[in-house]
């Protein structure tokens, strides 16, 4: 749900994509809805309002849905309820670490988010491993900063030491399990291999759709 994020993920999608001219490019239909209720403390009013888009976006000529937010994902049954198909960031995200050859890995995400991936990568049998609650708090209020415009070389260096410190705690490998982190922490900067959800979004997106 957030929009920096989100035009992030729809340059992916254009990058991603095998084109020599406009018309070879894959048609998105894109509903950047900030005002989506707070996933976090309104979950019912958000689930609601994520099946109301997912709808409309099928009534606007969509034929496969995408969300470029990893905590929502909770909510992805109410999107599903729209009868299209529906790509599950989280389980490609990671399916994407397990190919990798990832054995314990570091999840970088909202309280929400983390969550979720625990429960993919252990059904996955990969090791989960999360930060502590102040490095929740830390993740945190760089995700914050991000949404509120701030992307700079302060909010880069909180998150390259949050990566840090799942590396110490046993990770061989990272998840970043929010949208924003790719825009704090680049993969040739990470300490470890790192798969990026909205990466393995975006070119499921380009599979699915040539």
């Amino acid at each position: 749900m957030g929009p920096v994020a989100t035009v992030a993920f729809l340059a992916r999608v254009q990058a991603l994509t095998p084109a020599t001219c406009d018309e070879d490019h894959i048609r998105v239909i894109a509903d950047i809805n900030a005002q989506v209720p707070n996933r976090h403390t309104q979950p019912r009013a958000a689930a609601e309002e994520l099946g109301r888009m997912a709808a409309a976006l099928g009534v606007a000529g969509a034929q496969v849905l995408a969300m470029p937010c990893n905590t929502a994902h909770a909510h992805a049954d109410a999107i599903r309820a729209a009868g299209l198909p529906f790509i599950d960031m989280i389980a490609a995200t990671a399916d994407a670490a397990a190919a990798a050859g990832a054995k314990a890995v570091g999840i970088l995400a909202t309280p929400g988010g983390e969550a979720l991936y625990r429960s993919a990568l252990a059904a996955r049998g990969l090791k989960p491993v999360g930060l502590d609650e102040a490095g929740r708090a830390a993740f945190m209020a760089a995700v914050f900063a991000v949404k509120a415009g701030d992307a700079g070389a302060g909010q880069r260096a909180a998150m390259r030491g949050l990566a840090e410190q799942l590396v110490a705690a046993g990770a061989d490998h990272l998840i970043a399990g929010c949208t924003e982190v790719p825009l704090l922490l680049d993969a040739g900067e990470a300490p470890v291999p790192l798969t990026d959800s909205a990466e393995v979004l975006a070119a499921a997106c380009v599979a699915a759709c040539r």
